[in-house]
């Protein structure tokens, strides 16, 4: 049977205003988007060189947002957030703040473990060495691969106040023009235990006011005065929470983790938990564990990429769980300064 003209027209004309409609919505969210990306870029004062690469960082950071969105709309115990990583893709970001961190030690120098007969029953539910003024504030490495710097100062920093009353920044830019020996090369990655090397070698750290951060390598400054400095260093047993958690009830702990994947790159907040690599790319340091109000236990975290990422810089992470590695692997190579 043939439609009528008038409704065939009809028809047509419906068409043609459900696809104006949907050309309008989509071009209304994406003029959104573009505000949003206009925002973020003031807040975190991104310029771009020309028009191209604003588009094309306008689509990364598009997609990014979708997959931000995506994520949070799921069932989980964190969340993410569009932070100052959501104009990278994930392979720039791991290009940037992780390929070139952290690098892993296949062969560890045998060390003691001092906490090895510390009974677990007797440690604390929660440690937060924050709430000790054993934690400087959250610092930001910026563009230079030297996490393995941050992670160390943190955890020298820590055992310092726990020996002498007196929390003391130290720095971490002494490391990275200073210390290249062993795997320590400056914005191209390092490994902690290197870090605490050549620390009791250097004869300390000067303070982060006398030798500041630049963020990028710099020529040594030799001679500087000393303002704190370790003994010894030793490493937690391998693949062990229990271990772990000892050690940190006691003082801060430098770890290292996989933290390339996009959760980690967008991590704003709760308990990180699920699938996570264990190809270690990143030091951090662990400064407390404790049990969130839904009963998962974790770890706190200190990271090295400003107040804006995470939990104003800091993170929690899922602690014992069934792989022995740990959360993205951080109980593969624990260690700690001894003062």
């Amino acid at each position: 049977m043939a439609i009528p003209k008038a409704l065939l027209l009809a028809i047509l004309g419906c068409l043609c205003l459900s696809s104006s409609v949907r050309a309008a919505r989509e071009l209304s969210d994406d003029s959104a988007m573009v505000a949003r990306h206009e925002s973020w870029m003031a807040q975190y004062g991104r310029v771009y060189k020309d028009a191209a690469e604003k588009a094309r960082r306008f689509e990364v950071f598009k997609t990014n947002v979708a997959f931000i969105e995506s994520f949070n709309a799921g069932n989980h115990k964190f969340w993410l957030g569009v932070n100052q990583f959501a104009d990278l893709t994930n392979y720039e970001f791991k290009a940037m703040k992780t390929n070139k961190g952290f690098i892993p030690n296949t062969v560890r120098d045998p060390t003691g473990f001092r906490y090895e007969n510390v009974s677990i029953d007797a440690l604390p539910a929660t440690v937060d060495w924050r709430t000790k003024g054993a934690v400087t504030p959250i610092k930001d490495q910026g563009q230079c691969g030297c996490c393995w710097a941050f992670s160390a100062v943190a955890a020298m920093e820590g055992i310092v106040k726990l020996n002498t009353d007196k929390l003391i920044s130290l720095s971490e830019q002494e490391l990275v023009d200073c210390d290249v020996h062993g795997e320590d090369q400056g914005c191209e990655g390092g490994l902690m235990d290197d870090a605490f090397k050549f620390i009791i070698k250097n004869g300390g750290l000067t303070t982060e006011s006398n030798y500041p951060y630049a963020a990028a390598d710099g020529k040594c400054k030799g001679g500087s005065n000393s303002a704190a400095t370790i003994k010894s260093y030793e490493d937690v047993p391998a693949n062990n929470e229990a271990a772990l958690m000892k050690a940190v009830a006691n003082q801060p702990v430098s770890v290292a983790v996989d933290g390339g994947d996009m959760t980690f790159q967008f991590y704003s907040g709760g308990v990180m938990t699920g699938s996570c690599g264990t190809d270690l790319d990143h030091g951090i340091a662990a400064i407390g564990y404790g049990t969130a109000s839904d009963g998962t236990k974790y770890w706190l975290l200190k990271n090295s990429w400003g107040t804006t990422w995470g939990e104003n810089g800091f993170l929690r992470m899922e602690k014992d769980i069934s792989d022995k590695r740990g959360m993205c692997g951080l109980a593969m190579q624990p260690s700690y300064p001894t003062a």
